[in-house]
């Protein structure tokens, strides 16, 4: 059903080719392979819930839901090849075996998640000069829109000192976070120039919950927390724009 709501919004309107590849590293400053990374990771995250709910053993439960999340961006990934206006991506394909890669190799190591990958999203000026790639507002938007996307690695500092960091909360979380704006194009664009756009990266480091170590008892509102634990939790933020695009800035509360 998502791959087909997917293949509605993103292919349908594109004429269809012969598996090809395409490189595509300069694009949206990268912001893209952080996501197929991001989206590996908390496919597999809840592929593994899954299977532990279903009974199967850890170990089969790690590698076969950690993958899942691999197996699905692949399938998306052989749709782009066969795309006209796309390609098969040996990047995406590489930070989807990432995003994989840092479930798996945590939940094998240590029985647990002490770094997380995250995700937020903060409404921009940008999808109305180019819709079709930025989407048109609503929940495409978020989707497709860049800009206002942030990914974030969260890390619990008190799962790796838990004997010396009992006053430190264990549902507390220390994040750093990666985003880029003023794109309305994959790459830069003489029209982005004319607008007065000049992309850039972005850098914050913030706090974040860890929402699966806060106790709760088995049921629905467990579940729910659980499955909206990849969503980074606002918080005070430090924004690190560079001295050319406003230099760092405070955010009592950034999403």
């Amino acid at each position: 059903m998502t791959l087909a709501g997917l293949y509605s919004m993103w292919y349908l309107d594109y004429p269809q080719s012969g598996f090809h590849t395409t490189k595509d590293w300069e694009n949206w400053m990268q912001m893209d392979k952080v996501g197929h990374a991001t989206v590996s990771y908390v496919v597999g995250q809840s592929g593994y819930d899954v299977f532990k709910w279903a009974g199967w053993k850890e170990k089969k439960a790690v590698w076969v839901g950690g993958t899942v999340g691999l197996a699905y961006l692949t399938t998306v990934e052989v749709m782009d090849g066969l795309s006209d206006g796309w390609g098969w991506s040996w990047g995406d394909f590489a930070f989807n075996t990432i995003g994989a890669s840092l479930f798996i190799g945590q939940q094998l190591g240590w029985k647990e998640q002490r770094m997380m990958l995250k995700f937020s999203y903060h409404d921009t000026e940008h999808p109305p000069y180019n819709p079709e790639l930025l989407g048109p507002g609503g929940f495409q938007s978020i989707i497709k829109n860049y800009n206002g996307q942030t990914y974030w690695l969260s890390v619990n500092p008190r799962s790796f000192a838990k004997e010396s960091m009992t006053w430190f909360p264990k549902w507390l979380n220390i994040a750093g976070g990666y985003g880029a704006t003023d794109m309305i194009d994959a790459t830069q664009t003489q029209r982005e120039i004319d607008e007065g756009f000049y992309r850039h990266r972005q850098y914050y480091l913030s706090l974040d919950l860890d929402l699966r170590r806060i106790p709760m008892k088995p049921g629905f509102w467990r579940s729910l927390v659980r499955t909206i634990s990849f969503i980074k939790i606002p918080a005070p933020t430090v924004q690190f724009n560079g001295s050319e695009h406003g230099g760092t800035t405070f955010h009592w509360l950034y999403f």
